[in-house]
């Protein structure tokens, strides 16, 4: 199994990463987790594209984190000539948005069907909504829903996905919570957003000391790491965006805390499981 991080950047514009999403591909089976900004480009850098796809997991209704489910949608529409479903699981909301994306490709749709015959079926998608405490198949995958915890936005999931013996968490925006416990329990890769607290608290702008309330910082990433003992933590999703040069901040950060493998993520980073 590969997890490929597919976009590592947040709501701020970053030229050099991607909006929130990650790529699971085991065997042929490809699986998206979250389409932010620009996912269809680095799906192609990673060696996929949406025509692959047997299902997307939304983990929640973010902009930043489903901004390009458009793009995912048309270009899987395009290249499959309408002939398959893109299956979409989420939490309740994740059908509504669907529809409303779709809608407002009203007129792209017909501008395509009318000049493509092939395209007539327009764009199919099954959309099923998910609660905690759900498990079930995408080919040989077996995908476990649990709460995490994002407030205001509610209700949001993470996922567990295991094939075989391998065992990968995929939790989304979220603080420490029993929920990420148990997605990322003994996982062969835990992925988390975080972001560095104390260097946020010094932002002069008001609303980014808001972002503190609801993700988990590195050392609450390192510290549920350990806990849960995960073999290996993957960063991702980091605020403010670190360079090169700072990479070893963060990892000095987590292994305050957690004494397995840090990976930190930049956009097509791949953790081969």
């Amino acid at each position: 199994m590969d997890v490929v991080l597919t976009g590592t950047g947040s709501p701020l514009p970053d030229p050099n990463r991607a909006g929130p999403s990650t790529l699971i591909k085991a065997d042929d089976c490809h699986v998206l987790v979250d389409a932010g900004r620009g996912v269809v480009m680095r799906m192609a850098g990673a060696g996929s594209l949406p025509v692959f796809l047997r299902a997307v997991l939304i983990t929640h209704l973010h902009s930043d984190h489903i901004c390009d489910l458009n793009d995912v949608i048309t270009t899987h529409w395009i290249m499959s000539q309408g002939n398959v479903a893109l299956p979409i699981y989420g939490p309740p909301g994740t059908k509504e948005f669907v529809n409303r994306q779709i809608h407002a490709l009203e007129a792209d749709i017909s501008y395509r069907i009318e000049h493509h015959e092939e395209l007539t079926n327009g764009p199919l998608v099954e959309v099923v909504e998910l609660a905690a405490g759900e498990q079930f198949m995408i080919g040989e995958l077996l995908i476990r829903t649990a709460a995490t915890e994002h407030a205001p936005v509610r209700p949001t999931l993470g996922y567990r996905i295991e094939q075989n013996e391998i065992a990968v968490a995929l939790v989304g925006d979220t603080v420490p919570c029993e929920g990420v416990d148990e997605l990322a329990r003994e996982v062969d890769a835990y992925v988390q957003t975080v972001i560095r607290s104390d260097l946020v608290s010094l932002s002069p702008n008001s609303m980014m000391h808001d972002i503190l309330d609801y993700h988990s910082d590195v050392q609450q990433a390192a510290q549920t790491a350990e806990r849960v003992n995960a073999k290996r933590l993957v960063l991702t999703h980091m605020v403010p965006a670190p360079n090169q040069e700072q990479y070893s901040d963060w990892i000095d950060e987590a292994q305050k805390h957690f004494h397995g493998e840090i990976v930190i993520g930049e956009d097509l980073t791949t953790v081969s499981l």
